[in-house]
């Protein structure tokens, strides 16, 4: 029997090109355990795109020009009339219960406005969890909320993204309403970005300490690429020198590129 939640829920999925994961996808969002909704948005629409998302009840918009995946997340955004909203990566999959999961965290603490969960990697030979740049995300998580699964200050909230960001952008919930969240300027670090905008404003941040959701780890993905070419390592030392004097920026941009090694399928 589907759980009644207060609150609505929105799964937006910027589509870019045609992923041969974006079906497998989808079937993960329509089978969680509460109601949400569907909301496919993309400039670059592909032929059965659309019988695709009908197969699935989601709704599906299509913008141009393509302006980069920060203003197509941006565009997707104002389309989301609900109380909270999941951009989900297309090439990913969502446990069953991560909406009710997630929603009944906002049911019960009414001050929150970011919640996100523990991932996996996905990728061609399984799944993965001991990867040395999770390993490292979950240190630095430790170490920011010191063994709570909610941080309110400002101090706390900066400070887990003060040496990088180990918060999992594909399982990320926020409120609804942020239809600009995303700086266009950033082709990789735009949710890194955006979170540190939300933590100099109030409401807590909520980390469910939980796999429930597989990043998939692929040669074609974005973030393999921006690694592959380099402007990775440029928008981590930008959003590291607004934190920290340029020297220190530097080493710690240089430490945590390390980890970029375990982004390999």
């Amino acid at each position: 029997m589907e759980r009644i939640v207060k609150h609505t829920h929105s799964f937006l999925i910027p589509a870019f090109g045609h992923s041969p994961f974006l079906e497998e996808c989808l079937r993960s969002l329509v089978n969680q355990t509460v109601r949400t909704n569907l909301i496919i948005s993309t400039s670059t629409p592909f032929d059965g795109l659309y019988a695709l998302a009908e197969k699935f009840g989601a709704h599906c918009y299509v913008h141009s020009p393509n302006l980069g995946i920060a203003h197509d997340w941006n565009m997707g955004l104002s389309r989301v009339d609900t109380d909270w909203v999941t951009v989900a990566h297309q090439d990913d999959i969502y446990l069953p219960t991560f909406t009710e999961k997630v929603l009944s965290v906002v049911e019960n603490k009414p001050d929150v406005e970011l919640v996100f969960t523990d991932y996996a990697e996905l990728f061609s030979g399984g799944v993965r969890t001991g990867t040395v740049l999770l390993i490292i995300k979950k240190i630095l998580l430790e170490l920011a909320f010191c063994g709570r699964n909610e941080i309110k200050t400002r101090f706390s909230k900066i400070n887990c993204l003060r040496f990088g960001c180990p918060i999992p952008c594909p399982s990320v919930t926020f409120r609804g309403g942020n239809r600009d969240l995303f700086n266009t300027k950033f082709r990789v670090n735009m949710d890194w970005a955006a979170w540190l905008e939300k933590a100099g404003r109030p409401g807590s941040f909520v980390w469910i300490k939980e796999m429930l959701m597989q990043h998939r780890i692929h040669r074609a993905s974005e973030t393999s690429e921006g690694i592959a070419q380099g402007y990775r390592a440029a928008e981590d030392l930008e959003l590291l020198s607004m934190i920290w004097p340029e020297p220190i920026a530097r080493l710690i941009a240089r430490t945590y590129s390390v980890a970029y090694s375990s982004n390999k399928e």
